[in-house]
């Protein structure tokens, strides 16, 4: 059985000398892995198609126990992301998240959709590195049924205060007030962070991206965004510790490359 399908190449591992295993995000299926023959030789019409954050489309061919990509053909590369590490880094995380959160053999369109638009938008520095990464991680995580309560205040119920507590191990929000009396420990955000901190998850997906927040804002978000993804899902991920190496955030946000002792001493 043959299907055609968009999707985008989230994870490739060499077979042999001329093929590939390749993970794909596709918007029919969700996550599938598919065996990519012949597609390490430059001459052959699937190699550029099967790339590392390639977004092609393809026909692939359903067997009784494995998929194999019968035609890719290249439709967005993502070259912006090819000529920075940072940003390929912080774009390898993307694609970890997606292999562990995304769903397979369903259908799978608004993963790919937002995925697609972090791309672009990280590729061609439509918006700061920061604001994409805590924008992707929390609508990604909301997607996976692991959705805040940001509504209000868990205590009293209040929508504002002029500072409010994210608590990442349960998602829920609470006033500075409520949150000293009850003990309760997370990350202390003003006004302006708690209102991006809830456009990540309920604004319209068009509008998805589309805030402005003071620099020295987001590393914090960005931070308890980490956090709140790695508790609910239970696990670490290696990509973020290499994007992480790559960069260094200043008190004021600006950003500057590792030395080579700061590099060593991350690296185990």
């Amino acid at each position: 059985m043959r299907f055609k399908t968009k999707g985008l190449i989230i994870r490739q591992q060499n077979i042999g000398e001329r093929d590939k295993l390749v993970w794909l995000l596709t918007e029919s299926h969700g996550i599938l892995r598919a065996f990519a023959r012949g597609a390490k030789n430059i001459k052959s019409p699937k190699c550029a198609g099967t790339g590392l954050l390639s977004y092609s489309a393809l026909t692939i061919f359903e067997g009784r126990d494995s998929y194999s990509v019968d035609e890719a053909e290249s439709l967005e590369q993502f070259t912006g992301l090819q000529r920075d590490i940072e940003k390929l880094a912080l774009a390898q995380y993307f694609c970890e998240l997606c292999l562990h959160l995304c769903p397979s053999g369903q259908e799978a369109g608004e993963h790919l959709r937002l995925m697609l638009n972090a791309l672009y938008l990280l590729a061609n520095d439509k918006r700061p590195a920061l604001q994409i990464k805590v924008c992707f991680e929390m609508r990604l995580i909301a997607m996976t049924g692991y959705m805040p309560d940001l509504v209000m205040c868990k205590g009293c119920g209040i929508y504002e205060a002029p500072e409010m507590v994210f608590v990442p191990n349960t998602g829920q929000l609470w006033c500075v007030s409520c949150a000293d009396r009850h003990g309760i420990q997370g990350a202390r955000f003003p006004v302006a962070a708690v209102t991006a901190l809830r456009h990540t998850v309920y604004a319209d997906f068009d509008k998805l991206f589309s805030f402005t927040l003071k620099d020295e804002l987001l590393e914090p978000l960005s931070n308890a965004a980490e956090r709140y993804i790695s508790y609910m899902t239970g696990r670490d991920y290696p990509t973020l510790q290499f994007y992480k190496s790559m960069i260094q955030i200043t008190d004021n946000g600006d950003r500057k490359a590792p030395s080579s002792a700061d590099h060593k001493s991350k690296n185990p």
